[in-house]
């Protein structure tokens, strides 16, 4: 089954007929059959308003969790945001001036939706207020307040908070143990979480819920302990949880399976959910979507649309998007477009995450014009471009070497209110190295640090690579050493970098040190460091020297390939060592590897001397 087939799982549109897209595999009919406009899913107009329908109540849940965005997930406060919190200040002070004593519960309703809105510093000032008043406050207050301070990472002041409770003569109950178990997964205290758990489910005084498993279940993939949160499902089965409720658990763990790369287990646990009675909603099913678009398995995908449609689960936008971005980030531009067209034909809204994805795809095939076109249309649709969707144009403009029109956005983020995150500051730090604009890029970090952005991993690499480059191993060197001051920890990659660039730039006996530091660091070299170490030594006609590290890197067990022994045969070519360069050719060959076209040149050189 092709990847065509996939947007044939997305509508059933008799009238769309796609474009033949041909691949290396076949030739695929983008056929968009009407798959998914289902009864069950169905699309009505009425006086120019759309709206859809469903009969499965599974179809309206949300996002999924995703680390880092390829798209991102992540929820976005509402552009009246302000307005809303301003209103609920409004009716708070309204509360308390009134002459009669204000209902906390309405108060609590209130914070409630204050918390929502991700205003948790203003929640705790307006509790504090309540005291100050002398307004009494209940359990409910109290739970709020430690949800606060949890989301602030502050869950020690949580904790403190359970005197409060027991002073006013109340309990902690499961939504209380629930918020400082989140809190603290939050804060990376997996032992104190585990801990707290233990003691709930030991002293039997408070029965946890789905939502306690679902927490703890949550922090355990999070952590990277997903075997362990399948433990603890198989436990919680045993407890006789209604099935509705057990898809929230079984939706986590599907995705975080995904994550781990565990794609079969994903699977083998959603055939588990239907044998169960446990029917998969929009997220549970987007989970392994996403999970086999990353691995390009498309049939496999197909195939889950269509379950999907079955189950009268509808896909929602990111279900979508995620199928649009894993299309770009395979080169298949067009398909993912006609994705996008299927989606708005079928009534869901694309949303920037949408739109940036397609763009991104745009600009990793250099059509610049066309991710303009995107961006530019974003505002039109009543969209506001994100962080990501300026990183991702001044991206492919940086690629495109067009590095005035990269800077332009560069500094339209701050003049719409948006801030530069690393990954901006990253990219185009990167793209005027790669243009030769080394004092530019430099002056760009400057302002960085200046402007309170931490440095990574992935910025130093570009740091020290691109003064490599430009001849500035002096400076890459102090750079490479401010990383080691700072609490980076440096890779391979960084000392390969090095090793190249003092190398070449003739300072061999730095370049041995750094190779001996990847050693006595622990690190482990990789064949690329073999290979840069032996170049600089062939290239100082230091052939026996090199030839030890040859035999060295084998003893280590890392493996030859085609640059190593090219370096070394033309190594012993400019020596004129025609002998020891013939075995080892010999032996390249004989391993299944080519010599490059410089080293038959120098090959067909000797020839012509020797025939003279």
């Amino acid at each position: 089954m092709s990847i065509g087939a996939i947007v044939s799982a997305f509508t059933k549109f008799p009238q769309f007929q796609f474009r033949l897209y041909h691949h290396h595999q076949g030739t695929f009919l983008y056929n968009f059959a009407a798959l998914l406009h289902s009864p069950s899913s169905s699309l009505y107009v009425s006086n120019n308003i759309v709206t859809t329908t469903s009969s499965s109540s599974s179809s309206s849940s949300s996002s999924v969790v995703n680390p880092k965005r390829s798209i991102s997930t992540q929820p976005k406060p509402p552009e009246s945001a302000s307005n809303n919190l301003q209103d609920a200040l409004v009716s708070f002070n309204r509360m308390l001036k009134s002459t009669s004593i204000p209902s906390i519960y309405s108060i609590n309703k209130l914070l409630g939706s204050i918390v929502k809105m991700g205003h948790y510093n203003t929640v705790l000032s307006l509790i504090k207020l309540l005291h100050l008043q002398g307004v009494p406050v209940n359990a409910c207050t109290i739970n709020i307040e430690i949800n606060c301070y949890c989301h602030l990472n502050q869950v020690d002041f949580g904790f403190s908070l359970l005197g409060h409770l027991f002073k006013r003569g109340y309990e902690p109950d499961v939504v209380t143990f629930n918020t400082l178990i989140k809190g603290l997964f939050a804060q990376d205290k997996y032992s104190e979480a585990r801990n707290l758990f233990i003691k709930l489910l030991g002293e039997k005084q408070i029965k946890p819920t789905v939502v306690t498993y679902g927490t703890v279940m949550n922090g355990l993939c999070k952590s990277g302990n997903t075997k362990i949160a399948i433990e603890l499902l198989r436990s919680m089965e045993t407890l006789n949880f209604e099935a509705h409720t057990m898809v929230y658990c079984y939706s986590m763990i599907i995705d975080s399976l995904c994550k781990d790369r565990m794609i079969s287990e994903a699977k083998n646990l959603l055939l588990e959910m239907s044998k169960k009675g446990i029917s998969p909603n929009v997220i549970t099913y987007t989970s392994l979507i996403h999970g086999l678009c990353n691995f390009g398995e498309w049939k496999e995908v197909t195939e889950l649309l269509r379950e999907m449609v079955d189950q009268n689960v509808s896909p929602n936008v990111h279900t979508f998007s995620i199928v649009v971005d894993a299309l770009c980030k395979e080169g298949k531009v067009r398909e993912a477009k006609d994705v996008l067209d299927v989606m708005i034909q079928r009534g869901e809204v694309p949303d920037v995450v949408t739109y940036s994805a397609l763009m991104d795809g745009y600009c990793l095939q250099g059509q610049m014009e066309e991710a303009q076109k995107i961006f530019d249309s974003l505002v039109n649709r009543g969209l506001q471009p994100d962080i990501i969707s300026y990183n991702n144009l001044i991206n492919g403009y940086c690629k495109k070497k067009r590095i005035d029109e990269a800077m332009y956005f560069f500094k339209e983020v701050s003049r719409k209110g948006l801030n530069h995150d690393i990954i901006t500051y990253n990219t185009m730090v990167h793209g005027l190295f790669e243009n030769g604009k080394c004092g530019a890029a430099r002056e760009l970090f400057s302002e960085m640090l200046a402007g309170g952005q931490s440095p990574n991993l992935c910025t130093y690499r570009i740091l020290i690579d691109g003064l490599c480059k430009n001849r500035q191993v002096a400076e890459a060197l102090s750079m490479f050493q401010a990383m080691k001051n700072s609490e980076i920890c440096y890779d391979i990659d960084c000392f390969n970098i090095l090793i190249d660039g003092t190398s070449k730039a003739g300072s061999l006996e730095i370049a041995r040190e750094l190779f001996n530091e990847v050693f006595s660091k622990g690190l482990k070299p990789d064949v690329y460091t073999y290979n840069v170490m032996i170049g600089g030594l062939c290239g100082k006609g230091l052939m026996d020297e090199a030839k030890e590290l040859l035999t060295k890197m084998e003893e280590k067990g890392c493996f030859l390939d085609h640059f190593t022994y090219n370096l070394i045969v033309q190594g012993y070519l400019k020596r004129s060592e025609t002998d020891e360069a013939r075995v080892l050719l010999e032996k390249m060959l004989a391993m299944g590897f080519s010599a490059h076209a410089s080293t038959i040149s120098m090959l067909v050189d000797k020839i012509l001397l020797y025939s003279i």
